[in-house]
């Protein structure tokens, strides 16, 4: 367990930005915020704030950077974690084919941790999902996933990820969002349904079925500061490690050999 970690928080004043900052504040797993990037430039319980990466001239001391802001800020974040060779989470959800690439391309030069989800839970639903698609491949699979009316990309990139834990043991699967139309259900196709309501944190399930029974495994997240004392964790796990990209699976294999 890393002792200190001086964290640089972007998207330091959303949703999320706000649960680090609390839990910073409380020296969870000996974390704290140090200094912040957002749209405006302040100064807010002794943390620097900035408007953008360029704005950033002096970051000696920073251990680790946790992204929370929106995926169109990629290119400038990773550009700045590169320059400055600081280890980087990304918790960020709903990037392009190119920022992903941007993402992974980052990875050769500084250690990145990106996850669509940062509960230990939901990397272990991806696991039981591909464990029950090898056993039964015959059987459907769909997904619902279900969140509050603010968030911006449907499906999530936590529903992203369970399709991909499937397609894994499924390769010709494909994604099908949001069903329409008049036909018969194609036989390799993974559904997936966004559904936007009230104030819910985060609820994924998958469901497979045959003609003779069902199986559903289902997460539910109860409050958002599980997301943040995962990014932590993960800043926790990431700091030290050599340059590489790294996910959810990674800390639990970590977990494991220490056993």
């Amino acid at each position: 367990m890393v002792k200190n970690m001086n964290i640089l928080l972007s998207g330091i004043s959303g949703y999320m930005g706000c649960e680090i900052v609390k839990l910073g504040e409380s020296s969870y797993r000996g974390a704290s915020v140090v200094m912040g990037v957002c749209a405006d430039e302040y100064e807010s319980t002794g943390i620097k704030i900035y408007s953008s990466f360029d704005k950033i001239k002096d970051c000696k001391g920073v251990d680790c950077i946790i992204d929370f802001s929106h995926h169109s800020l990629t290119e400038s974040l990773i550009s700045f974690a590169k320059k400055n060779k600081i280890p980087t989470v990304i918790a960020t959800t709903g990037h392009t084919d190119s920022e992903l690439s941007i993402i992974k391309n980052a990875a050769n030069y500084i250690p990145v941790f990106h996850s669509g989800n940062m509960s230990i839970g939901i990397s272990l639903l991806c696991q039981l999902a591909k464990t029950v698609a090898l056993a039964m491949p015959e059987a459907d699979i769909e997904i619902i996933e279900k969140h509050h009316t603010r968030k911006l990309d449907a499906p999530s990139g936590t529903a992203l990820m369970l399709a991909g834990s499937i397609k894994e043991a499924r390769p010709s699967a494909f994604v099908n969002t949001g069903r329409e139309g008049h036909g018969k259900r194609v036989r390799d196709e993974i559904g997936i349904h966004s559904i936007r309501l009230g104030n819910i944190v985060g609820e994924h399930e998958v469901i497979i079925g045959t003609p003779s029974q069902t199986i559903t495994l289902k997460h539910e997240a109860h409050d958002r500061s599980l997301f943040a004392e995962g990014a932590i964790c993960a800043a926790e796990f990431l700091i030290g490690m050599p340059k590489g990209l790294y996910d959810m699976k990674s800390i639990i294999k970590s977990q494991s050999n220490k056993k």
